[in-house]
Formats: C-alpha cells, structure tokens, sequence
C-alpha cells in the first residue's frame, strides 16, 4: 500500500518543484500564484539501498520498490479557510493525505512574487498553521454541535465523544495543533474518524536555492523544534533538474558529487517522512519478484501479509522469517536455511523492519 503526501505551502514557495523532483511528472513550474489550480497526483518510487542489495543476490527477478502517492495542492493564502483563494478546495484535499510536507521558501528571487510581499519564515508557517487550525475549529465545533443533542439523551458513546471534541476544541483555540496531543487507544478509532487536519504529521521542507542552508533554513529548522515537527533541507530547483536529467543512478551519483553531496535531499525526505509515520519496510521474493512492503510499525506477521493478499492473513499457517542482515552475511537463501537461521514465526510475531518474509498460507 502506498502512503500518501500532501505537499502544502504559501503560493510560488516551490510545491510543484518539489513535486516534479519526487515524482518525474513534470508539472507546470511558473513565477505566479495558483499556478497550481488542480492538485497534481504522482506516484514516486522509494529509493532502498537495502532492496538494492537484496536483489543483487536474485539477479534474474524483477526489483518492486514501494512507492508513495504525492499530491502537490494549491497554494494556501491567508483567509483560506473562509475561501479566500482556493479555500475549501485546497483544505479537502489535504483531509486526504497521511502526512503533510509544508514546503517553505527559503531562497530569495525578485522575479518570484512572494504573495505577502517580503521572506519571512514564521509569518509564512504561521499562516498555513492558522488556517488549518481555523478549519478544525470550523469543522469541530460543527460536530460537537451535532453530537450534543445525542449526549444530552444520555448516549454513552455520545457524552464520550463530546468529551474528545471538547479536548481538541480547546487545543485549536489556544492556537496548538492536534498532533501535539497525546490520546489513548480507546481515543484513536473516533480521531481517526475526524481525520482533523492538524492532527496529521507535518514534515517542514525548507526550499533552498543551488547555494544550500541558509539563516532562512535555520529558521524553519527553529520552528519545527518548537512545534515537535519533522523538517529537512531541499534544493528543489536542483532537485528537479536532477531528476530529469539523470534518470540513471549512476548519473544520479555523479552529478550529486559537483556539489559535494553524497545522496539525494529527496531520499532524506522520504526517510524522514516514513519515521513520521511510523511505518517500517519488509521484504519478499516470491515468483519472479523481489519487492518491498511498508506497514506500521507493531504490526503482526499475519497482518502483514495482508499487504500482499487477504489470504495470507485469513488463512495464515506461519512466516519464515529471514532478516535481510542475516541474509546477505549467508550470501544466499540456501545457505542460511543449511545454516538454521530461518525463523518459523506464528500469528503473533511482531514484524521487524528489514526482515525478508516468506508467509505460507491454508
């Protein structure tokens, strides 16, 4: 299953630069607001140097790297969430992602219009939070409106739900977001229901220009500390370029090192945004595939498999469990099974991240 990613942001702050670099799709860059009018979807491989090197021991099978759905929104003004520019669109869109990347301009152009006039990163931030939080209450306060009828009958469910609404109500007033709660299991299914927006991971992509960090970048870096939120720096115009010009990872490689750099910022990005979402990566090799899956973290071997096809959660037997370490240490399947070091896992094993699976189904 792929995860989904909204990249949100100010007008002309580089969303549908960071989106082509992610994504190949080449969507249309201009120097105005709203040149995103519909939102963009893309699907971008996750690059996974450990699925790399597993099919280097399988050379004839086909590699499937997992993958993510990217959605480059509409840019946001302020006011947006009384339907100021494209208001109500752009938020709706946003209900549906997982997680959002907050692109912040961080690279000062004069042919680029900045739509509040001036650079300045907080305001920026402030204003896309401010909207979001606006929006929850808006929609929060429409629920709770609801659902107190129902309480005051005495409904249990009822009375426990305007007590979670309550709860969030007062965080989105006092101007903090829902992800900075803590809640309980019991709490999670009806969250999950209300799908609040800034209850969803935030991930902070500062969009430097060709000379790297910069104080701008610090200060997005600042920001993120203080609200508990992910960030990472990203030459998105180099980036872009990257992608399209060197398709091949060998090419890839070598254009990244004229700038003294090791690995794509975009790598980093999906790494860091996989940690916010708490998912972890498995493998199999099966028929004529080697291939990668994410699930959550803490998830069960015969959920797991799920991923692949119901049945191997309906009618789960076990799961040889190989990890990959293990794995290319032994140099080959056969090796490690001789060996004795392939793990028979039953309905309650927790899969771990890098483990190779083999599940075996009724």
């Amino acid at each position: 299953m792929s995860r989904s990613f909204g990249l949100v942001g100010l007008p002309n702050a580089g969303k549908s630069t960071i989106f082509n670099a992610l994504t190949l799709a080449g969507a249309r860059v201009e120097a105005y607001p709203f040149c995103t009018i519909e939102p963009h979807h893309g699907v971008a491989s996750v690059p996974d140097e450990r699925l790399d090197r597993l099919h280097a021991l399988f050379p004839g099978k086909k590699k499937v790297p997992t993958t993510i759905e990217v959605v480059d929104i509409a840019g946001l003004v302020e006011g947006a969430s009384q339907g100021e520019g494209l208001g109500n669109q752009f938020l709706a869109e946003i209900r549906g992602v997982e997680a959002i990347l907050h692109v912040v301009r961080c690279f000062p152009d004069p042919d680029i219009a900045h739509p509040m006039g001036e650079l300045d990163v907080r305001r920026d931030i402030q204003v896309v939070e401010g909207e979001l939080l606006a929006k929850d209450r808006e929609t929060l306060e429409r629920r709770r409106e609801r659902t107190a009828k129902a309480a005051r009958t005495g409904d249990k469910p009822a009375q426990e739900e305007v007590a979670l609404l309550d709860r969030l109500l007062d965080a989105v007033r006092d101007g903090k977001a829902i992800r900075t709660l803590r809640f309980s299991a019991q709490e999670m299914p009806l969250l999950r229901e209300l799908a609040p927006l800034t209850s969803k991971p935030v991930l902070f992509v500062a969009n430097v220009d060709d000379a790297g960090e910069n104080d701008l970048s610090r200060a997005v870096a600042e920001v993120a500390r203080e609200s508990g939120a992910g960030w990472i720096i990203v030459r998105g115009k180099l980036e872009a370029e990257l992608g399209e010009a060197c398709p091949e990872e060998g090419e890839r490689q070598a254009f990244l090192q004229e700038y003294g750099l090791t690995e794509s910022a975009l790598v980093r990005l999906v790494r860091e945004a996989y940690r916010l979402l708490a998912v972890i990566t498995f493998y199999t090799v099966e028929g004529p595939e080697v291939r990668a899956w994410t699930v959550p973290a803490g998830t069960k071997a015969p959920d797991a498999g799920a991923a692949i096809h119901t049945d191997f959660r309906d009618r789960f037997v076990l799961a040889e469990v190989m990890p990959l370490a293990d794995l290319l240490a032994a140099g080959s399947e056969r090796a490690l099974r001789e060996a004795g070091r392939v793990h028979r896992a039953g309905r309650d094993y927790t899969v771990q991240d890098g483990d190779v699976i083999h599940f075996i189904s009724a």
